[in-house]
């Protein structure tokens, strides 16, 4: 026995040494790569756009605050929109009162039909695209006058992709908005809301449009409405 000591001890540090190796070269090797990130959930899809008509007596016109028509009612509700390069076009000749017939497209859960022909008394007014290298005739450089409204909702008025963007009142004033500020005002986006408006528009042989930069349901409440994008709540 006592021969056999010191061969064991001459293989103590060998096994040591082999022991410090198996650890080097398990702390040497790479970290496993971290799992991809899950994916994110698929936004929903807009609806399509689908061909549709609409026909009726027209009741009004809806305009813009720079006082083109940009829009028209009829008589059984249906809005009919419509680019405001149309407007000297249609508003020349056509009148409420008179039959209209309308085609374009509309989203399958949005009921505004965007036109692209308007038909009225044996006349049509087509919204073509401009010729190749044809520049846009510019915008109207009318000054704005500052216009205060008041008054009740007689109807919401929407955008082509189905977001509130103003609101025609019992006088025929139309106020419009940003779309994105319409989450803000939910309480006066119905018919019988009292609604307090301020800012910039036209008044003219057509009707009244203004922007509202201020708007609430009374003076005493009004809100800012020139801000830029709302941060949803989660």
């Amino acid at each position: 026995m006592p021969r056999s000591l010191p061969r064991l001890r001459s293989l103590a540090p060998a096994a040591w040494a082999a022991a410090a190796l198996l650890t080097v070269t398990a702390h040497a090797q790479p970290a496993p790569a971290a799992p991809p990130p899950p994916l994110p959930a698929p936004l929903a899809q807009p609806a399509a756009l689908e061909q549709a008509s609409a026909s009726g007596r027209m009741q009004r016109w809806l305009l813009n605050p720079n006082g083109e028509a940009d829009g028209l009612l009829l008589q059984d509700g249906t809005q009919i929109a419509f680019p405001p390069h149309l407007s000297d076009s249609l508003t020349t000749w056509l009148r409420p009162g008179d039959t209209v017939e309308a085609t374009g497209w509309r989203r399958a859960d949005t009921p505004v039909l965007r036109a692209s022909v308007i038909r009225s008394q044996g006349r049509a007014v087509e919204d073509t695209p401009p010729a190749p290298g044809t520049r846009p005739a510019p915008p109207r450089q009318e000054a704005l006058t500052a216009l205060q409204a008041d008054g009740r909702v007689a109807r919401v008025l929407l955008n082509s992709r189905g977001d509130a963007h103003g609101l025609l009142l019992e006088d025929g004033v139309v106020v419009r908005f940003p779309p994105h500020m319409a989450a803000t005002v939910p309480a006066l986006l119905q018919p019988g809301a009292t609604v307090s408006a301020r800012g910039w528009g036209t008044r003219n042989a057509l009707g009244t449009g203004l922007e509202a930069a201020q708007l609430g349901a009374s003076p005493s409440s009004l809100q800012d409405m020139l801000r830029g994008p709302v941060a949803r709540r989660p």
